[in-house]
């Protein structure tokens, strides 16, 4: 969705007045140091080029720009509008991870920018080039790495130009099914999923007859494997492997117990080094094995460090924009403890994860385009959960897809803490969630959310949960746009998609989260799900296409293990804020869970769902199901709710307690109402402007505007053109493997 230019002009002007650090990147600078691939740094760093006599020019490193930066800070304050080091276009293998401190920080009128020269590619690489290498077998080459840099270094990732290559696998990754292909799978029958047994074990693996292997250093191998639920992965090295049994003893417990039917695979064994892209790295010879994707491409590169920028406590007023960051083990951004810093305009992949910011204040990861991670794209911590004092950090204008590329649970954008949001940003892609949120006054708000959930279950596009009871408060998922929310699972023994999930998902008593003007289209299990969720207000949002129903409510009762399990931990966190003069205003704050339960021992209470569109195109679609829902307690009116002419049905589970619902007959006048629920309510198309494309603009004539429903800004959903932008416009594509559109029916 793109943004007009007069919104445009009007959001830039508000970015930077509300985060100072915005403007400071667009400051024109009051002394500019120049780095080249091809400088040197006893040289001035005054010039761009080197001159005719080769005696001044670029600096090499970053390193030599920030001492310069420091020398300049101990003889004087810095020059009025900062420092600004421009790198020219090439790429810089970094010797160590560049690291920023207090004594490297700009001010509001003096900030200090690292970025890329104008209309140059600058290429951060986290590692080193590797080559001299000789056949050992077939297609197989080998490399002595101990000698180019890589001593003592086990690296874990290996780069053959911009592609990721494999570990050694069995079996095999299957590029034309990435999702469902390439794997083994625990023997024997798989039980119900959520009865604990007495059998279950986090460390052992029952392997199939047929998938013996004959490995001759199981030591050096690692199990990748989806324990019992399917919500993650973990990646466990092997302690042993007894052929008798017919089992694989892990040497660390996983999440969950091991079951029959768990999908896994084994990695990092030199014997399963037989297809192109793999390669496998000899610890004790130091000798990489590798199988070039093409006999011509030996571009080989992989990590030496961590991260590549690191800005240290205290760090201030520094901008780092504009270049392409590869090639590391861990997070190529890194910031702790530093205020007013910008991650902007970079393109960051082949990394661990892209960028994270913890505690400090108003950091902002603005304008980037980050994939192709191992885990997450952007993390960001920071605030007081006692005090309600905001950190004010922000992820926006960012492009983030295919994240989690070994660890599944990875999402795409993580907030937590207190006063940090997530806007405008286009994030697709992801093995499980797209954006998770846990803390206070959290806004997840203008993001364009596709494509998530496509490797696990029971999950969703916006994810939140509050076993404390006070998470996630004051919150607010308002005016994003979802659709094609996945989900993969097993269903009577075969493995199965879409399944088991939704466009946003209030969690395990989650409270106080406003959910309003969003767009959620296609969620195989619904587009809006609570469970057990309270004291929420579900206001002017359009939910479609839901296959069964649009919005479901599932709740406790005061004898599920969910309650009894964690009560004493919701009332140590109630009771940790509940004197806080910040909590005080904070929604029903006045009721602890040790009086929440209601005298027919339900819980889960005051939701209010108003001026909403239900729309379904299926038959069976249902406005709403519910289970253990004290429906006296919560609120439903002034909604527009449309299934193609077709009977309205609602569902309530357990069915005993209320016997006149989900008839065959039209349940919505005959039970629904009478018990006094969406009484202004009305039935009727709502008039979308082109549903099947996906816009849901109302036709003025839409009788939605006579329940006072008020029309979504569609065209500020999602990233927008701007000078901090790392590239525009934004162009998708399709990725291999993935399936297209989720279908209603």
């Amino acid at each position: 969705m793109h943004r007009p230019t007069g919104a445009l002009l009007i959001l830039a002007c508000l970015l930077a007045a509300a985060h100072p650090s915005v403007a400071a990147a667009e400051a024109k600078p009051g002394t500019t140091i120049f780095v080249a691939p091809g400088g040197n740094d006893t040289w001035s760093g005054t010039l761009a080029d080197p001159n005719a006599a080769k005696t001044d020019g670029p600096l090499a490193t970053l390193d030599a720009a920030r001492d310069k930066i420091r020398a300049l800070r101990k003889n004087a304050k810095l020059p009025p509008g900062g420092v600004t080091v421009v790198l020219r276009g090439g790429r810089f293998y970094l010797p160590k991870t560049f690291e920023l401190e207090k004594a490297d920080s700009g001010t509001a009128d003096a900030p200090i920018v690292y970025r890329s020269a104008d209309g140059e590619k600058v290429t951060l690489i986290g590692g080193r080039p590797i080559t001299g290498f000789t056949t050992h077998r077939g297609s197989v080459l080998k490399a002595d790495v101990a000698k180019q840099g890589f001593k003592g270094i086990y690296f874990r990732q290996l780069f053959c130009g911009d592609q990721r290559q494999q570990l050694a696998r069995w079996p095999n990754f299957d590029p034309k099914e990435p999702y469902t292909g390439g794997w083994a799978y625990v023997d024997g029958k798989p039980p119900y999923m959520y009865k604990d047994l007495p059998t279950d074990s986090r460390r052992i693996l029952q392997y199939k007859k047929d998938d013996a292997r004959n490995w001759q250093h199981p030591e050096e191998a690692e199990v990748s494997i989806f324990t019992r639920y399917n919500w993650w992965n973990n990646i466990v090295p092997i302690a042993s492997i007894d052929p008798q049994k017919r089992t694989i003893t892990l040497a660390a417990d996983t999440s969950y117990a091991i079951r029959p039917d768990d999908r896994y695979f084994v990695r990092n064994l030199l014997e399963e080094l037989d297809s192109p892209g793999e390669w496998y790295l000899d610890r004790k010879t130091e000798t990489l094995y590798f199988w070039p994707p093409s006999p011509n491409e030996l571009d080989v590169y992989a990590p030496t460090m961590d991260s590549l920028v690191r800005l240290g406590p205290g760090t201030e007023w520094v901008t780092i924009r504009g270049m392409t960051m590869i090639c590391c083990e861990g997070t190529a951004v890194a910031v702790r403890d530093a205020n007013d810093c910008l991650v902007a305009g970079n393109t960051i992949f082949n990394v661990g994860r892209g960028v994270s910011v913890r505690n400090g204040l108003r950091d902002g990861v603005v304008g980037n385009d980050i994939h192709h991670t191992n885990g997450g794209a952007v993390s960001l911590y920071g605030g007081d959960r006692i005090t309600l004092t905001p950190a004010g950090h922000y992820a926006d204008n960012n492009h983030i897809f295919l994240v989690g590329v070994q660890g599944k649970g990875s999402p795409g954008i993580y907030v937590e803490g207190v006063g940090n949001r997530a806007t405008h940003n286009l994030v697709h892609d992801c093995p499980r969630v797209a954006i998770q949120l846990n803390g206070n006054n959290l806004s997840i708000e203008y993001n364009h959310l596709h494509h998530a959930a496509l490797e696990t279950e029971d999950i969703s596009a916006i994810y939140t949960g509050g076993r404390d009871w006070i998470s996630s408060r004051g919150s607010r998922v308002c005016y994003n746009f979802i659709h094609d929310v996945f989900g993969l699972g097993r269903v009577k023994g075969k493995w199965v998609s879409p399944h088991f999930c939704s466009g946003i998902y209030l969690d395990d008593n989650t409270g106080g989260v406003d959910v309003i003007g969003n767009i959620v289209a296609r969620a195989p299990r619904a587009p809006l799900y609570l469970h057990n969720a309270r004291d929420s207000v579900i206001e002017n949002n359009i939910f479609v296409d839901g296959p069964n129903r649009q919005i479901e409510y599932r709740g406790w009762r005061s004898d599920h293990s969910f309650w009894t399990r964690h009560v004493e931990t919701m009332v140590k966190g109630y009771e940790s804020v509940a004197s806080q003069p910040a909590w005080k205003a904070m929604r029903h704050m006045d009721i602890s869970p040790r009086n929440a339960v209601l005298p027919d021992g339900l819980i889960m209470a005051n939701n209010v769902v108003k001026r909403n569109i239900l729309y379904g195109s299926a038959e069976r679609a249902k406005p709403y199901t519910f289970e253990n829902v004290p429906l006296d307690h919560n609120v439903f009116d002034e909604n527009l709710v449309y299934v193609f002419g077709h009977p309205i049905a609602i569902t309530y589970r357990p069915a005993d307690k209320y016997k006149d619902c989900d008839t065959p007959v039209d349940s919505w006048p005959r039970w629904w109402q009478k018990l006094g629920q969406d009484r202004h309510s009305l039935v009727g198309d709502p008039l979308f402007v082109d549903p099947q494309n996906d816009d849901y603009r109302l036709r003025p004539e839409s009788p939605a505007f006579k329940l006072g429903f008020k029309p979504i800004p569609v065209d500020k959903i999602g990233p927008y053109a701007d000078p901090l932008r790392a590239s525009w416009p934004i162009v998708e594509g399709k990725h291999a493997g993935r399936p297209d559109r989720l279908t209603s029916q």
